[in-house]
């Protein structure tokens, strides 16, 4: 049986996520390698206060996620696939070896300070559950204007879509989805309308920066955002890094396929279990596991045992 590592993307974020961390002596070092090449204390990062910064958000996601994937790698515990829910892409790209951690934080900063940039306000993101992708896309178009784009973002789960866009439109499709039928519909923790064509010049600015670094055939299979496909060369997952800020994450589709290709164990990264959340209910015969909620020992024990029964 296989075991596919899971790293979450914004939205999962919380305070303190950094100091909440499993002890373990490679989380530690992780920790330290992260705040030296940023020339700063990564731990003053997770505050409630610095948290509302996009940069802050990604940086404390990127450094968790690889921190626990260090430590589960020190107690021999290696996956057979990962990927990673948009900024968790770049953990996971470290996790597959075909990315450095140190240049892992350079582009995952540099990506922050873009999407800040090109919309310090006015803009997010939505979530709505309960409703399909057809209708969803209705929605969109009846309420999307020019001067209030709105946008899918994110296909989670068949029912679970996350929209982006201007603020106002997001308001007006989230309460119109909500007397539409909807489970649930609400604005997420996040300030920048990710995964739409409005990021299209970040995409660009991160694929010149993506063009300088140096990517490695990935040793671990990962799974693109995008497409939705295991990608086996460093020129497919640079691609997937820089284009996949301006593209719909096609996520239910990326899990389905880890399944499909014999993952049945799904381990998240911290800070949350929102991905084993969505795995747990498509996937009713595979085991899910958060670090968050069981720690690593708990997790090597079942990795190991799921691989002796495999």
């Amino acid at each position: 049986m296989n075991t596919a590592f899971l790293f979450p993307g914004q939205g999962s974020q919380r305070p303190n996520m950094l100091h909440d961390l499993p002890e373990h002596s490679d989380v530690f070092r992780t920790i330290q390698e992260a705040s030296e090449v940023l020339g700063e204390d990564i731990l003053t990062y997770d505050t409630a206060e610095k948290l509302q910064s996009t940069r802050f958000v990604q940086l404390s996601l990127l450094v968790a996620g690889v921190a626990v994937f260090h430590a589960m790698q020190a107690e021999g515990t290696i996956p057979d696939m990962v990927a990673g829910h948009s900024v968790g892409a770049f953990g996971a790209a470290v996790a597959a070896g075909s990315l450095s951690f140190q240049d892992a934080i350079s582009l995952v900063k540099l990506r922050g300070e873009l999407m800040e940039q090109a919309y310090p306000n006015g803009y997010g993101m939505g979530v709505i559950l309960g409703m399909s992708e057809r209708r969803v896309r209705a929605q969109l178009e009846r309420f999307y204007t020019a001067e209030s784009p709105v946008y899918v973002a994110n296909l989670n789960a068949p029912d679970q879509i996350t929209v982006s866009g201007a603020l106002a439109g997001l308001k007006s499709v989230l309460a119109h989805t909500r007397v539409a039928g909807a489970r649930k519909a609400q604005l997420l923790h996040v300030s920048v309308p990710s995964h739409c064509v409005l990021m299209e010049g970040v995409a660009r600015q991160l694929e010149s920066a993506l063009e300088r670094v140096h990517l490695h055939m990935p040793r671990i299979p990962y799974a693109g955002n995008r497409t939705a496909r295991l990608l086996r060369t460093a020129e497919a997952i640079r691609e997937d890094l820089a284009a996949s800020v301006a593209a719909t994450v096609r996520w239910h589709d990326a899990t389905s396929l880890l399944y499909e290709l014999g993952a049945r164990l799904f381990v998240e990264m911290p800070p949350g279990h929102v991905l084993t959340d969505l795995a747990a209910h498509a996937f009713q015969d595979a085991r899910c596991v958060a670090i968050a909620e069981r720690g690593v020992k708990a997790a090597v024990l079942l990795t190991r045992k799921m691989s002796e029964n495999g």
